[in-house]
């Protein structure tokens, strides 16, 4: 991709100003003030000054975003991370000098900062009667179209700090999602959980039924797993004596690509001792609303042709339940897996021979009644095969106190009552090793480590973990979890952008640089890492 007529103009500008010694990156600015600030400062002493400029002088800096010159006079718009705020530029106060600089330097996505005084416009916008103006950083690239922003989709992601720069519902969701997470970390510090670290890479991985990523440890000559969750060390936490902890963390899962998944993805995870699923169950709920409440002030979601209700209480549904009211099928009384097979297969479930009984239930869970649910619902009471890590119910050994919640047709939190005795462990830890035998790649591996620390006594705790990309999805009502994660994973372009080449020989304006050739052996006693 050669540089187009724009950039090379705006370089020969830099070069032009390397040679007036003026640098175009200079180390620091002096702003005072941010553009929100400045504008509801002067709006607070407006009343006081008799319609005249404050007297008091500011310095402000930010992005050029727009220029209007009317010939003695120009007019710019400059955002910094507060807003905007307007710049005028008259002749008179500037002086022919520096205000020739502007209209000849100066382009939009510069940045810039400008003292003067503040001051509003006839037309009512807060203004900075600018007395001087300096270059903060020379862009070398001009902005996307101004009317219609940067829109082709995997531009957007490939290239997520222009989508920023331009488009400000992009920088909306951002905000919103760094609110949401903000509000989570509020709630469960002040209900008493601690927040910890757990490994990321991990000698055994465990906690969910995934496929891992697999990666090598030179120094301890080992093949690790990314994790594909922090469960199994939070209970060790548990078992090693906190009663309540908490991690939001990335977690990573070598599967596909869609509308609801990322390989990469943010989880939030708790555990909390003396608590069942029941409990879990009311703590989410209020966690969810607290954030709602918190991030975007209501509790009504607008989700596509939809909205979303978050007032309590939400619908709560057995799986068996939920399954016989969107499938007809009731698993409790097809426990082999040719029959579940057989019956899937005539609802349309794609799923193969060999897909072992959990999944292929798991499979109509996800096809036929987890697009319905787009109100809140606690679906809850799975079979033991589908729940390793959950506590069995007493009252009934083939099912665990396990729920799931569902929520504008998206799979959102998952929780257990945890499974707490070593032994019950090892069996299902055992038939996921069957599973795993039978060609079911998403089956955990036995963690030995871990029974033993169950070994020592877990007490009874309720578990919980809640996809964060999902949950700001909801919030911003985005269909696609690209949307709401600032780098996506995407596949590599199989051409370069091609800059190295087209830049090599403007690398004489680098100070220092001049006779350097790029590439070159250092000098003689020099080091190198």
């Amino acid at each position: 991709m050669p540089l187009n007529d724009q950039q090379r103009a705006r370089l020969e500008k830099l070069r032009e100003l390397r040679q007036l010694g003026i640098d175009p990156y200079p180390p620091r600015s002096t702003r005072t003030v941010t553009a929100a600030d400045a504008i509801a400062r002067f709006t607070a002493l407006e009343a006081h000054l008799g319609g005249e400029p404050d007297p008091t002088p500011v310095t402000v800096a930010g992005r050029v975003m727009s220029i209007r010159d009317m010939g003695r006079t120009v007019f710019s718009h400059i955002r910094d991370g507060s807003g905007a705020i307007q710049l005028y530029l008259r002749r008179e106060l500037l002086g022919d000098e520096q205000l020739s600089w502007f209209k000849r330097y100066v382009d939009l996505n510069d940045f810039l900062e400008a003292d003067g005084h503040l001051f509003r416009t006839r037309t009512g916008e807060v203004t900075v009667q600018v007395s001087a103006v300096r270059l903060l950083s020379k862009a070398l690239n001009p902005p996307p179209d101004k009317w219609h922003g940067l829109t082709d989709v995997e531009t957007r992601y490939r290239q997520r700090y222009v989508d920023l720069l331009s488009n400000p519902e992009t920088r909306d969701v951002f905000l919103t999602r760094a609110r949401i997470v903000r509000a989570i970390r509020r709630f469960l510090d002040e209900r008493g959980f601690l927040e910890v670290e757990t490994p990321t890479l991990q000698p055994i991985y465990g906690g969910a039924a995934a496929r891992p990523f697999t990666t090598y440890y030179h120094a301890l000559d080992q093949t690790f797993y990314l994790r594909i969750s922090d469960e199994l060390y939070l209970k060790r936490l548990i078992v090693g004596g906190y009663d309540r902890v908490y991690e939001i963390c990335k977690d990573f899962r070598n599967e596909g690509i869609d509308a609801r998944h990322n390989p990469e993805f943010t989880m939030l995870e708790f555990y909390a001792a003396y608590t069942d699923y029941f409990d879990i169950m009311q703590l989410c709920e209020e966690l969810i609303m607290y954030a709602a409440q918190e991030a975007l002030g209501s509790l009504s979601l607008p989700w596509g042709a939809d909205t979303i209700d978050l007032t309590p209480p939400w619908t709560r549904m057995t799986l068996r339940d939920a399954l016989l009211q969107y499938t007809g099928i009731d698993y409790l009384a097809v426990p082999d897996q040719p029959s579940l097979y057989r019956q899937a297969r005539e609802l349309g479930a794609d799923v193969r021979p060999d897909t072992v009984w959990p999944r292929i239930l798991d499979e109509l869970l996800k096809t036929f009644v987890r697009p319905h649910l787009v109100q809140p619902t606690f679906v809850y009471d799975y079979p033991v095969a589908l729940s390793p890590l959950a506590k069995r119910k007493p009252e009934d050994p083939r099912l665990v106190e396990r729920f799931q919640l569902f929520m504008g047709g998206l799979e959102l939190a998952n929780a257990y009552t945890e499974l707490n005795d070593p032994l019950d462990q090892l069996y299902r830890f055992l038939e996921q090793a069957r599973d795993r035998a039978r060609g079911d790649e998403e089956a955990m591996p036995i963690d030995e480590d871990f029974i033993h620390a169950l070994m020592y006594g877990m007490p009874p705790t309720g578990g919980f973990g809640l996809g964060i990309d999902r949950l700001v999805m909801l919030f911003t009502n985005r269909p696609t979890i690209r949307e709401v994660i600032l780098f996506p994973q995407l596949r590599s372009k199989p051409e370069p952008l091609g800059l190295v080449d087209d830049l090599q020989p403007y690398l004489d304006l680098v100070p220092g640089a001049q006779g350097s050739a790029v590439g070159a052996d250092p000098p003689t006693g020099s080091t190198s890492a």
